[in-house]
């Protein structure tokens, strides 16, 4: 919760103690001098912790503004004007068939294909004769339990069979290769970025009126070009290794990547090592299906003398991929609000990423270029000293 919830919530808590002792005007004096006191947004701020109206607020605050005496009397019980959703008993329901989700709603309803702000809805409530106003559609929402929420990110379209087999498969390789001392790395391209003087998502602190100045389109610079980071993430030591490439995300970018993590970090960690495991999405420059990722893979494990085991997450499933929660979500959140000017901002940034756990980072430029369409034959795939496991041999492999 942030500070203006956690500011709600402690009016409302107040409120709630001290409001049913006061009668109707004394209650609406004291909601305006908290909301005077609050300054810009105290009316919606009080008014929400309330569960009044904002203009019943905002008549307290005149009436306070205004300097009238104390007028010794109180509105006799029941007194005021009746609410519409009270004089208009159709009123409710209509509104709530226009909120309904889309699978149960009406087909035929003028707002399916619409954006349902307050003002749409109280048009097309008062075109069927509910005369309302957009303020008052967002108070029977909210007593209806409605709230303003954006997309999530949940479905994974259609699950493998063995999905959860997989994950209990890579879970016990991980196991293994930990207890014997042996490395485990989850590795995956972070999304490209474009470089130069754009905007990127985020907000960060800066002197008021003075933002960042960033270009009004995102069209790639033809010198510049685009960064492309491929992260290495030790599990158990909780380190990062990013390669920034500038060329194209290959499988021998990928490859190249984890082989200068080995020589800069995991020889120096695991002196001891024989085995490496690695675990990766499904598809992109480390596929699993991709015939040159495996064959990089064997003139890596023939250069470092290591048994290289790869083990894949089921298509559909790369969230899970601990790079994406443990090293890329940081990054992202590291550089938010920046624009990336350049690869050596790009570069920096990732190498400042920490966590409050202990997260480092190392991050450095690979300006190589990587051809892309390289074709592998079938006598050169036989040809690998690639083990498939039994257990979905297309997914798990030992080389």
């Amino acid at each position: 919760m942030g500070a203006l919830g956690e500011q709600q919530a402690a009016l409302a808590a107040k409120f709630e103690a001290v409001l049913p002792h006061l009668d109707e005007r004394q209650r609406r004096l004291l909601l305006a001098a908290e909301a005077r006191s609050i300054g810009h947004g105290g009316i919606r701020l009080v008014a929400r912790a309330a569960g009044v109206r904002e203009a019943t607020v905002s008549l307290g605050v005149r009436e306070l503004e205004s300097g009238e005496a104390p007028l010794g009397r109180v509105r006799r019980v029941g007194g005021g004007r009746k609410r519409t959703v009270d004089l208009d008993p159709g009123l409710r329901p209509a509104l709530l068939a226009l909120v309904e989700p889309d699978v149960r709603g009406d087909p035929m309803s003028p707002l399916r294909w619409t954006t349902k702000s307050t003002r749409h809805l109280a048009g097309e409530l008062t075109r069927q004769g509910h005369r309302i106003s957009a303020d008052t559609v967002a108070d029977v929402l909210r007593e209806e339990g409605f709230s303003l929420q954006g997309n999530a990110k949940t479905i994974e379209g259609r699950q493998h069979p063995d999905r959860d087999g997989q994950f209990r498969y890579i879970n016990e390789q991980a196991k293994a290769h930990q207890v014997a001392g042996d490395p485990v790395i989850s590795v995956d391209t972070k999304k490209k970025e474009i470089v130069g003087p754009y905007r990127n998502g985020g907000r960060e602190w800066r002197p008021a009126g003075d933002p960042v100045r960033v270009s009004t389109h995102d069209f790639p610079d033809k010198d510049l070009g685009k960064a492309v980071p491929y992260g290495i993430y030790d599990l158990a030591a909780d380190t990062g290794w990013v390669s920034v490439g500038t060329d194209h995300d290959t499988a021998a970018f990928a490859a190249e990547s984890i082989r200068r993590w080995w020589k800069g970090r995991g020889r120096h960690d695991y002196p001891q090592a024989r085995r490496l495991l690695i675990t990766a999405d499904a598809g992109g420059s480390n596929g699993y299906r991709t015939r040159a990722w495996k064959t990089e893979l064997a003139a890596l494990a023939l250069e470092t003398g290591l048994n290289i085991t790869v083990c894949h997450f089921p298509p559909g499933t790369s969230k899970w991929n601990r790079i994406e929660h443990r090293l890329f979500s940081h990054i992202t959140m590291n550089w938010r609000g920046r624009p990336l000017t350049s690869h050596d901002v790009i570069v920096q940034s990732i190498a400042a990423t920490t966590t409050r756990t202990g997260l480092s980072v190392h991050a450095e430029l690979d300006t190589s270029a990587y051809e892309t369409g390289i074709r592998i034959s079938h006598k050169q795939m036989e040809a690998l000293p690639l083990d498939r496991h039994e257990w979905h041999g297309d997914w798990n492999y030992t080389l």
